[in-house]
């Protein structure tokens, strides 16, 4: 039988036909599959477990068709011991039901952490350091010695700490550090349009602190706290502007694109305050 006469016998039609449907069957039940497994066009909003008992949790997620599992704890006084402190996805993010929701429950007591030995290190190490022993940087004090920038003592609570003693993970560190034993200066660092955290690092990177920082009216919910930015600093930067090292750096915050300067009903005002060389805001 020639080529052209078996293609168009009955028994090859039959069998392109057959194979057709079986393809087209297999591609739409694959199709079918798919949608369900993937629940495609479903979606629900994860409710706020923070601050709920795992009692509490495992109802409000099986009622919302949701599951969840503990990967973590902290520690932490915003919630109740032995609630959710911490949840991902956040409380409003859409997804499919049936899916986890991680969740970190907050310790019924505090961890604590060996307190690192800083001194002798040179302040940007110290930094390092203190944040990766799950520590918090307090203030930079300065004092006359022959290093510079140079951890001479460690300070919790106004206190000297001896290296190794146990205390509370997140507590707040201060540190002594050598000015040399002249009037050493540091430049002012220009702040405006910066997030708080990233000005916070760049003060401190600076061998200054952070004095008092204030939120405009344009600040109105705790979503607005983490996208405002400096708008105002005192001191001013300009090209020429220092400070003693130690001395503090007063910040405005706002959520307003477009805003140049102080608004004088949130700010009792920078233009009729300046900061001294030592840290305190003086009346002009």
């Amino acid at each position: 039988m020639s080529l052209k006469n078996f293609l168009l016998s009955k028994v090859f039609v039959k069998n392109l036909g057959l194979a057709i449907t079986i393809v087209v069957g297999t591609v739409m039940v694959l199709l079918i599959w798919l949608n369900f497994y993937t629940r495609h066009g479903q979606s629900r909003t994860v409710p706020n477990f923070i601050g709920l008992t795992i009692q509490q949790t495992e109802k409000l997620a099986r009622k919302n068709r949701l599951v969840f599992h503990v990967v973590d704890s902290v520690y932490t006084p915003a919630v109740p011991a032995g609630c959710v402190a911490e949840q991902n996805p956040k409380p409003g993010f859409k997804v499919k039901k049936w899916r986890d929701v991680a969740i970190t429950i907050n310790a019924f007591s505090p961890e604590m952490v060996a307190m690192p030995n800083l001194v002798d290190l040179p302040k940007r190490q110290a930094l390092m350091l203190i944040v990766s022993s799950g520590l918090q940087i307090g203030q930079l004090e300065y004092r006359p010695d022959l290093s510079i920038d140079v951890v001479i003592g460690q300070q919790y609570n106004g206190r000297s700490v001896t290296p190794g003693d146990s205390i509370q993970k997140g507590s707040v560190v201060d540190l002594v550090l050598g000015k040399g034993l002249s009037n050493q200066r540091t430049p002012v660092p220009n702040l405006v349009g910066m997030k708080l955290n990233l000005a916070k690092e760049t003060i401190l990177g600076s061998s200054l602190n952070l004095g008092t920082y204030i939120y405009d009216n344009t600040v109105l919910n705790n979503s607005d706290t983490l996208n405002a930015f400096v708008f105002k600093q005192n001191p001013e930067y300009h090209g020429d502007a220092t400070l003693q090292l130690g001395s503090a750096i007063y910040l405005w915050l706002t959520v307003d694109p477009f805003k140049k300067q102080a608004d004088s009903t949130d700010v009792r005002s920078a233009d009729s305050l300046q900061v001294s060389d030592t840290g305190n805001i003086v009346s002009y």
